[in-house]
């Protein structure tokens, strides 16, 4: 099986049609986005086996409308003019990166940021935060943005990120309250 046709419904009952191809460029991630034809194209690891197909369907349903709607407007050219007032206001303009985006496939963690390689400077903020109030966004981008300078959580990093975003503590409260809340755990922030 290369490529085998599904449907699936999002969370309001709307049904999409679902082209799912093994990819043999994909060993770990699974990549989908949404085709001009209304078709959601789902690209998995050549070598995944069929028991994880139905879980991938049903995140997909799930996910759905955050590929058809732009939550709160908010999108990667709003990123990144955010990201360049932060850099700005709380970085005096030193930090510099490639691209910054929002993504959809980000099941645990926040945000990302690349260093060394092709994809250097590359940051990329889980969509699923898009509705989180703007001063817990402007926390996750300049945790990002930090990255750029201090590529680990050392004692550098924190002491940076506080001394340049003062909310940086009530923001990692409100996002540990929230995902309490909804009994799951995001990677540590």
């Amino acid at each position: 099986m290369r490529e085998s046709m599904y449907t699936v419904q999002d969370k309001h009952g709307k049904t999409y049609r679902v082209l799912l191809r093994k990819d043999k460029r994909l060993k770990k991630t699974t990549r989908y986005h949404l085709q001009e034809d209304g078709t959601v194209l789902v690209r998995v690891p050549y070598r995944l086996p069929k028991r994880y197909l139905p879980g991938i369907l049903q995140q997909v349903g799930e996910n759905l409308e955050q590929l058809t709607t732009k939550d709160k407007g908010r999108t990667d050219e709003d990123l990144q003019r955010r990201a360049e007032r932060i850099n700005r206001k709380y970085f005096k303009g030193k930090i510099q990166w490639r691209a910054i985006r929002w993504v959809n496939n980000m099941n645990t963690r926040l945000g990302s940021c690349t260093s060394g390689g092709t994809t250097d400077g590359h940051i990329r903020i889980s969509r699923k935060i898009a509705h989180f109030p703007d001063w817990v966004l402007d926390y996750v981008i300049a945790h990002e943005l930090t990255h750029r300078l201090y590529p680990n959580h050392s004692k550098a990093f924190w002491q940076t990120l506080r001394k340049a975003y003062p909310r940086t503590d009530e923001a990692r409260a409100f996002i540990q309250g929230y995902y309490f809340a909804k009994e799951e755990k995001p990677t540590s922030r």
